[in-house]
């Protein structure tokens, strides 16, 4: 076998099982939910940077394997002269690797696609049905249920209903507005799509599987702590309270939602898991270190 298979099939293990099953498990992700998206963000690009690698390495001698982990993993195509030297079974190790990876690259832009269109439509019918308030920024819209979103992209705008301005006193309604601009401000929508269209290529991994539920709802305590800058607590946790039955579209970013009661109580409650950062990096060092045994055994051999 060639041994330069090892190093991509280290990775594949560690951040398509190791990683997602110690993210599940880590607290401290919640209280450092950028440090945690950073993570699964790393993990997805990794694994499909060891998916696209590893069958082509599959059929590559060892003598030259590693020609093209070198070029791939310092993140470049081969230049002209490193093309010019590659034999037929290197071109074709190279066209697997590049097949690999356009699947859950077209994936993303597909749903990037998708997506821009269906907020396309709803701005249109926003522009129709609701009206905008110079005041404060945002189109609303009438509604009795309290509920305020924003839609990313082009199309952005932050909505509110007419039961939302009825319901949040001036400083609730402060902290759910900033709270949106953060999504927006963000473009957390981008991260959506990419797991989403991960997700759909790699439907059975541990990795899609937990980051298709974990990634949304980190990115709603990333846009929280961001809301947190302009607002007080209180002002936030009550706002989500009020917005908590309000539903926001396919595509946008609501304040309220399913997760409105997590997410209300880890605002108000103390952080009382050590530093999470330390916890944070710990398990970055952890994961690394399963991986370690199979990239010494690869630089151990001669080439």
């Amino acid at each position: 076998m060639n041994h330069h298979t090892l190093p991509p099939l280290g990775l594949l293990l560690c951040t398509g099982f190791l990683v997602p099953w110690l993210l599940v498990r880590a607290r401290w992700a919640q209280q450092v939910p950028r440090l945690a998206l950073a993570v699964w963000v790393a993990s997805g690009v990794l694994f499909t940077g060891s998916a696209a690698l590893l069958p082509a390495q599959l059929i590559l001698p060892s003598a030259t394997g590693h020609r093209l982990s070198d070029a791939l993993f310092a993140l470049r195509l081969p230049t002209a002269e490193e093309f010019v030297q590659f034999t037929a079974l290197e071109y074709t190790a190279l066209g697997i690797a590049l097949g690999v990876f356009a699947v859950p690259v077209t994936g993303f832009v597909r749903v990037l696609l998708r997506a821009r269109r269906q907020r396309g439509r709803h701005a249109e019918t926003l522009r129709l049905v609701g009206r905008y308030d110079a005041g404060l920024g945002v189109t609303v819209l009438e509604h009795e249920r309290p509920a305020v979103y924003c839609l990313p992209g082009r199309s952005r705008r932050v909505v509110v209903s007419s039961g939302a301005l009825d319901a949040l006193t001036g400083p609730q309604l402060a902290a759910a507005l900033a709270h949106e601009r953060a999504h927006i401000a963000g473009r957390h929508h981008l991260l959506v799509a990419a797991v989403e269209a991960f997700a759909a290529a790699f439907r059975h991994l541990p990795l899609a599987r937990h980051g298709s539920t974990a990634v949304p709802l980190l990115l709603e305590m990333a846009a929280d702590d961001r809301a947190l800058r302009r607002c007080s607590r209180d002002a936030l946790a009550t706002a989500l309270y009020a917005l908590a039955s309000g539903r926001a579209p396919r595509q946008a970013f609501g304040a309220g939602g399913p997760s409105a009661a997590l997410r209300m109580r880890r605002i108000l409650t103390p952080h009382s898991a050590g530093h999470p950062v330390l916890w944070g990096l710990a398990t970055i060092a952890a994961a690394g270190l399963a991986a370690a045994p199979l990239i010494i055994a690869c630089c151990s051999f001669p080439n």
